[in-house]
């Protein structure tokens, strides 16, 4: 089976996408890359350095430090698909990350999203 287009897409190509997303909700960039540092466990430099190389979605979450052990904990549906049913790893990973945008850019509290 081909792998789906996203895995290949430029990680750097849809961050500024997840930033206008949360901002025009009135929450902020610094938010956007808690949540992201927060499931992959990259820190700030980490996180900047990938953009910065241009990385792939598959290289970015293949080069992330850990990914967070309450990432299971993310339940619910994005694009119409529910992301505990997810079956591709990768792509579970990435419905992940936008789900939990989709919480931030709905006004959901900070301790709530990082599943605290």
């Amino acid at each position: 089976m081909a792998a789906h287009k996203i895995f290949s897409m430029a990680f750097a190509k849809v961050y500024p996408m997840l930033v206008q997303k949360a901002e025009r909700k009135g929450r902020s960039k610094e938010e956007v890359d808690q949540i992201i540092c927060w499931l992959t466990g990259y820190d700030q430099k980490g996180l900047d350095r990938q953009i910065k190389q241009q990385n792939d979605f598959e290289t970015f979450f293949a080069q992330a430090p850990a990914m967070h052990p309450n990432a299971s904990l993310i339940k619910g549906v994005v694009c119409g698909v529910r992301v505990e049913e997810v079956e591709d790893p990768l792509m579970q990973k990435i419905r992940y990350l936008d789900k939990l945008i989709d919480e931030l850019a709905k006004g959901k509290a900070m301790e709530k999203i990082l599943r605290a």
